[in-house]
C-alpha cells in the first residue's frame, strides 16, 4: 500500500473506483540475518516486472540502525476483479505501476 501512497494513487482507489484487487500469487523470502525484537527496520520496494495483468515486487529489508541486510524477497501480484479472476489494470493506474500505455494520447 505505501508504494501505490508514494506513487500517487491510494490502494483503496484501486478498489472502489476501478474494481481492482492485487491477489498475491507467488512469494519468496531469502533471510540473511535475524531482525530482533523492537529493531526498526526498513523497507525498500520496487518493481521488478510490470504488465497490465501483473507486477512483481522485490523486496529488501535493512536494520535502521546499521544498514545491514536482514532479508530479501520478491511477490507477484495479479490484477483481479471483485469475482477474483483476472482483469487488466485500467489505463489510468498504469503509469503508477511503471506500465506504458497502450495510447501514447492517453497517457
Amino acid at each position: 500500500m505505501e508504494y501505490c501512497r508514494a506513487s500517487g494513487i491510494r490502494y483503496r482507489d484501486l478498489e472502489t473506483e476501478a474494481g481492482i484487487l492485487l491477489t498475491v500469487a507467488e512469494a519468496s523470502c531469502r533471510y540473511a540475518l535475524p531482525a530482533m525484537f523492537d529493531d526498526e527496520v526498513i523497507v525498500r520496494t520496487w518493481i521488478v516486472e510490470a504488465h497490465p495483468r501483473l507486477v512483481r515486487f522485490a523486496y529488501e529489508l535493512l536494520e535502521q540502525s546499521t544498514g545491514r541486510r536482514l532479508a530479501t524477497g520478491e511477490t507477484k501480484h495479479v490484477f483481479c476483479g471483485p469475482d477474483k479472476k483476472p482483469r487488466k489494470l485500467p489505463e489510468k493506474y498504469r503509469a503508477a505501476f511503471g506500465i506504458k500505455c497502450a495510447n501514447p494520447v492517453d497517457a
